[in-house]
């Protein structure tokens, strides 16, 4: 008999205990997690019943909390839609709703929250006080006029634009096409919002991705510039070397051929200076350029310009990608494709922003970001942007000589549709082809004013935009990256 109360009362305390580590596992150790939980009732009434700061571009509020009569007491509200503004800003401010939240509203949650550890000195006088509690504002890089011409120029079609101040990193522009309105999604009805969510998961023209940042294309001839650099770095080219530029390229290794743009000859000698290459955008030259320098030499200059590299703004880019002798099906014939921006190349827009920012400050890659600053509910400054250099991407005198060479390209090569009167605007055109059948994308990337660089561009229409198979980067997106500078130039 005493046996089995021993064996009984072990089995009670076996289960006791278990029971007492399990109450503690989910009340310590998972508390924050389960409180974090989407799925969590008590965590969707605690956030959305929660004022949030705004979202600021230029003067306005672009997202805001405004008290409501219901069970949540706050609704966010993003600019008013009828001219289309809460969906040309909605790649950054991103959106707050019932099912979480994106870009600026999910990287800024803590300030726009008011949970922010540099809050705590505002949160303890609201427990003081008694007052409730109230989230930072965030105010944002973006000059409204080159956001509002890169929006209304690039029009119905697919693509993305990209602005930056080469100096400091700071993002002037991000538009991304299609787009959606976020208020859609704001609205406290769980049915409507999930029947808005899913018709955008549904939409074949994904507009919920971010062009911009999330998704990485071929970038066609804009990579030239990388190449021409790789080749200006290694000291034994100048812009006025002569190089190979044949009217077709024999691809090594294969029975396949590289014929340039329209199938025409760049040179009649078969051979021209570098400058006049990048100039003229000669597939042919730039493909026996890549092959010549190799995979390690010219992946290490696209390294030094971002490629390869997983950076936040504070939204998180995808990183770009130059492929090396390590990657699968690499050969000289492919080494030869990536000199020209083609094969398993793929960029973001802010990438190739990004190599003309460098360029345009004389070398100097800054990291690029998106918040300029942080006030607290008392419009005091709890956190300000300090400009970062990431690299040295080329030397002064690359820099000089890219300039010098892209400048051509506006003047008297591909890029003319970037013209500006009284301007010399530096830039480089791409056709990127990226499936077998499907209509190429048009590129265009660049600063301005060549002397004085106020702002680097990246523009890229999604398979043609309105030209179709007949599209070049020169003719679609040249002009669209033109509105854009000229916004920033113009103020």
């Amino acid at each position: 008999m005493n046996t089995t109360l021993r064996r009984l009362a072990s089995v009670v305390m076996v289960m006791f205990l278990a029971l007492m580590v399990s109450t503690t596992w989910i009340q310590y150790v998972q508390a924050d997690s389960l409180n974090d939980d989407d799925r969590n009732a008590r965590k969707i009434y605690r956030d959305l019943g929660r004022h949030r700061g705004p979202i600021v571009i230029g003067e306005e509020a672009v997202a805001k909390s405004i008290p409501v009569d219901d069970q949540f007491n706050y609704q966010r509200v993003y600019s008013d839609d009828n001219a289309g503004r809460a969906r040309m800003y909605v790649p950054l401010t991103g959106h707050f709703s019932l099912f979480g939240m994106t870009a600026i509203e999910s990287a800024e949650n803590d300030f726009l929250s008011g949970q922010a550890d540099a809050l705590w000195v505002d949160r303890l006088r609201n427990l003081l006080t008694g007052t409730s509690s109230q989230g930072s504002s965030v105010e944002l890089t973006i000059n409204p006029k080159a956001q509002e011409a890169a929006w209304d120029a690039l029009g119905d079609q697919r693509g993305a634009v990209v602005a930056l101040d080469p100096s400091t990193g700071a993002i002037l522009a991000m538009v991304s096409k299609p787009s959606y309105d976020p208020n859609e999604l704001a609205v406290h009805s769980s049915k409507r919002a999930l029947e808005a969510y899913q018709n955008l998961l549904n939409d074949e023209s994904d507009p919920l991705i971010n062009r911009a940042i999330s998704e990485t294309y071929p970038p066609g001839s804009t990579f030239k510039v990388v190449t021409a650099a790789a080749a200006l770095e290694s000291g034994e080219y100048d812009a006025d070397t002569q190089i190979p530029a044949p009217k077709v390229f024999p691809l090594p290794q294969s029975t396949a051929t590289l014929p340039n743009f329209g199938g025409v000859a760049c040179s009649p000698t078969g051979e021209m200076s570098l400058a006049d290459a990048l100039r003229v955008s000669c597939n042919t030259a730039f493909a026996d350029l890549g092959l010549t320098l190799g995979a390690d030499v010219v992946g290490e200059q696209a390294q030094r310009f971002g490629f390869g590299e997983s950076i936040t703004v504070p939204m998180t880019v995808a990183a770009s990608h130059y492929p090396g002798e390590d990657d699968p099906d690499w050969s000289p014939a492919n080494q030869a494709q990536s000199g020209i921006g083609q094969w398993n190349v793929r960029a973001t827009p802010l990438q190739i922003a990004m190599i003309s920012a460098a360029i345009a400050n004389d070398g100097d890659l800054m990291a690029p970001y998106s918040v300029e600053r942080v006030r607290d509910q008392e419009l005091e400054v709890v956190e300000e942007a300090s400009p970062e250099r990431l690299s040295e991407a080329v030397s002064p005198e690359t820099a000089q000589a890219l300039t010098d060479m892209m400048i051509g390209v506006v003047e008297d090569g591909s890029g003319r549709a970037a013209q500006i009167p009284g301007v010399d605007v530096a830039g480089k055109t791409g056709t990127a082809q990226w499936a077998q059948g499907k209509d190429p994308h048009a590129w265009f990337t660049g600063f301005a004013p060549a002397g004085e660089p106020k702002v680097a561009v990246a523009v890229i229409v999604e398979q043609g935009g309105s030209m179709g198979s007949e599209a070049t980067g020169g003719q679609v997106a040249a002009p669209i990256a033109k509105a854009v500078i000229e916004a920033v130039l113009n103020g």
